[in-house]
């Protein structure tokens, strides 16, 4: 096994201890800490280019990984498989590849040895000029750029640091987010319109079924915006089961809108972490293409880190796919 492995430096879990026990595992491993984007870019021109490796391991969150893959991308690299130690605050894209504690996971990958790393494909969104598991806007949004915000209000210590992870997430959605949609009038509309192939919905089975009709050009949904976006893997982080259909169907994004106004998503709100299906104002679609249109411009997050505001945004399945390491295929 060729391995490389890069560790974000600035991830919230442990970088500096994953570091060593890397050394320790896998002494032949070459290993590049980064602090910044550019010297991570030379790393990828460099090392990455000139021996590319049979399995990449990164560490850091959703928004760490998703940075790397457009980088290469963008530097036209072909994309390894990868195996993503979850350092990062949510961790979606770890957790569903079966992976919650970095450590445990690199022990189970040493005994593996030279037999071949079972790995899983995923397709990506794409988003404008980058790729990403999932994107969206609405409460989702919201709550990241509200979660962000509160921490930055906390001076630096053990109050900011407690609330880093789930509690500060927690805390965000009911003292901002919701608070600010019970005073602040009616909620959003968005427009779903179909811009590529025949559309696709989910039956009460949780089985896609054709939508007649629905080809392109087409308007999939209009009506009230909870929250709404497309994914490809399962999970938004944290074990929040926002997409459980998003790998039903192959080379489609799932497209999701919650159309409800936020009591009624507070009311159903341990039902929809996990994933539970049939749910009322739930509205699932399968496409190649899609446009969300807003009345109002909105705040839109890309792989958790929100973006500019929008009054719309055109979602689409990239030509690209990622090899993951299944961590949960590893020996145990």
């Amino acid at each position: 096994m060729s391995l490389a492995v890069i560790i974000n430096v600035h991830s919230r879990r442990g970088a500096s201890a994953v570091g060593d026990q890397i050394q320790r595992l896998f002494p032949d491993a070459r290993v590049f800490q980064s602090s910044t984007f550019e010297e991570l870019e030379a790393f990828v021109r460099g090392e990455l280019t000139e021996r590319p490796p049979s399995l990449l391991l990164a560490g850091g969150g959703d928004g760490t990984i998703t940075a790397l893959i457009n980088m290469m991308i963008r530097l036209g690299r072909p994309l390894p498989p990868f195996g993503i130690l979850p350092l990062g605050t949510g961790n979606a894209w770890a957790r569903v590849c079966g992976l919650a504690s970095p450590s445990k996971g690199l022990e189970r990958l040493a005994r593996l040895g030279g037999s071949p790393h079972p790995l899983s494909p995923f397709n990506l969104v794409r988003v404008g000029n980058q790729v990403a598991p999932f994107a969206g806007t609405g409460w989702d949004a919201e709550v990241l750029s509200d979660f962000k915000s509160q921490l930055e209000d906390w001076p630096a210590g053990p109050v900011r640091d407690a609330h880093r992870g789930f509690r500060g997430y927690v805390s965000a959605l009911y003292t901002r987010t919701v608070a600010r949609h019970l005073v602040k009038g009616e909620p959003p509309r968005v427009r779903v319109v179909n811009l590529g192939e025949d559309a696709y919905t989910i039956d009460q089975a949780g089985e896609p079924v054709p939508l007649p009709g629905k080809g392109p050009g087409s308007v999939l949904f209009e009506g009230i915006l909870g929250v709404a976006g497309a994914a490809t893997i399962e999970e938004y982080g944290f074990g929040l089961r926002a997409y459980p259909f998003a790998r039903k169907m192959a080379r489609r994004l799932n497209v999701r809108v919650y159309s409800a106004k936020i009591m009624q998503g507070v009311v159903n709100s341990v039902r929809i972490w996990k994933g539970v299906h049939p749910l009322r104002g739930m509205h699932d679609f399968f496409v190649s293409r899609a446009r969300l249109e807003f009345d109002r411009e909105l705040p839109v997050q890309v792989a958790g880190d929100v973006t500019e505001h929008r009054n719309s945004v055109e979602l689409s399945l990239d030509d690209h796919q990622v090899q993951l390491l299944d961590w949960s295929a590893l020996p145990r």
